[in-house]
């Protein structure tokens, strides 16, 4: 449904983009992305305070936002992510303050 409103953000470089301009929500990171790609993803979220979610393989994710696989989704909408948090616990570890990044 958030990626029909136009309320996601997909492929590194778009994600990278929206976390720095302050719009994404939450994140939603593949399972089976590379160690290196997640380790990114959680220190850009964590700095900003943005929940990750560790699910799905990158095809299922693909599969959920109706494009090839996808080894993460960012959510842009703030109602989006609220019932994405009220279904899901965010991935222990990846909600970090500021000071913590990098530790």
């Amino acid at each position: 449904m958030a990626q029909r409103a136009g309320k996601t953000a997909s492929g590194e470089f778009a994600i990278q983009k929206a976390i720095a301009s302050g719009k994404v929500r939450a994140l939603i990171v593949a399972e089976d992305a590379s160690g290196r790609f997640k380790e990114t993803m959680m220190k850009e979220a964590a700095a900003k305070g943005i929940p990750v979610y560790m699910r799905f393989t990158k095809d299922a994710l693909g599969q959920c936002l109706g494009k090839e696989y996808r080894a993460a989704a960012a959510i842009l909408d703030e109602g989006f992510a609220k019932a994405l948090g009220e279904k899901l616990q965010p991935t222990a570890g990846c909600v970090a303050r500021i000071s913590e990044v990098g530790q």
